[in-house]
């Protein structure tokens, strides 16, 4: 079916919708946070990049990326119709995950990214990445 809208009309409509994150992958990693008995996490907190989830006292940033806007290597799969815009697009969201990455690491911060897939299929060893990270901040900290 064609669209109703003409080009730029879809694109003025598509501009105004705004995302506010990954929702699912965000509860399940809070969800594994809470039965792990992991404190200190916060979440919506003014730091560059936008983190989804924060450790202050121990600078550790934590981003849940989706396997689709992310450009995850197993799982992305680019669309069909405009693929020279996905692939752009991609690259862009990736470029932009490196830039954050360093900027976070030149500000002090440790950053760990966890792919979708592997918070639904390895939670365990995403907690334990996460756990180890938060004690070697408590160590370096005596």
């Amino acid at each position: 079916m064609a669209d109703v809208f003409s080009k730029a009309k879809r694109s003025a409509v598509m501009s105004r919708i705004r995302g506010s994150g990954n929702k699912d992958t965000e509860l399940a990693l809070m969800k594994l946070f809470r039965q792990h008995r992991i404190i200190g996490w916060r979440r919506g907190q003014p730091v560059f990049g936008k983190p989804d989830f924060i450790f202050r006292p121990a600078r550790l940033a934590v981003f849940v990326d989706g396997c689709f806007w992310h450009g995850c290597p197993k799982h992305c799969k680019i669309p069909v119709g405009n693929r020279a815009f996905w692939k752009k697009k991609f690259a862009a969201n990736m470029a932009r995950d490196r830039r954050v990455n360093q900027e976070l690491r030149n500000l002090g911060w440790r950053v760990i990214r966890i792919w979708e897939h592997d918070l639904t299929k390895r939670g365990a060893a995403c907690i334990r990445k996460i756990q180890t990270a938060l004690n070697s901040s408590r160590s370096a900290s005596r």
